[in-house]
């Protein structure tokens, strides 16, 4: 069963987290959003205190303890970004750019917060990952 909570407050992160609790909730996904992005060691925090595996859409996610990342390479964002800027700023029109998405993806896995949760990552995966905490 999946349950979708939002939060775009402190007071509406606190009700989503005491729901999580309430509903048992066997696993996380974080999305996106400057929100979420700015309180990430909480939420990282938050799913180790309460025992809930937990995945972000960023590399920093797992860096704080969460137990994983995954998603957009940041830097290829960041790069894809700065081309159109600069296309930009010499005179291309926006509307005759063409449209661009990040192609990379990074995953991150955290072992030190999976033996905290008591999950074993099998080696596939784990060799599969483009960083791991250990």
């Amino acid at each position: 069963m999946f349950q979708v909570l939002k939060a775009s407050t402190e007071r509406d992160l606190d009700a989503a987290f005491a729901k999580l609790i309430q509903l048992r909730a066997g696993g996380l996904v974080i999305g996106g959003g400057a929100f979420f992005l700015s309180r990430i060691e909480q939420f990282a925090a938050w799913t180790l205190r309460h025992s809930v595996p937990a995945i972000g859409n960023w590399r920093e996610f797992a860096v704080a303890g969460g137990l994983l990342g995954y998603g957009a390479d940041v830097t290829d964002a960041y790069s894809l970004a700065g081309g159109y800027t600069g296309r930009i700023l010499k005179g291309d029109k926006p509307a005759d750019l063409p449209v661009q998405q990040v192609t990379k993806v990074e995953m991150i896995i955290n072992l030190k917060t999976a033996k905290a949760l008591g999950i074993s990552v099998p080696l596939a995966l784990s060799g599969r990952a483009d960083e791991v905490i250990e």
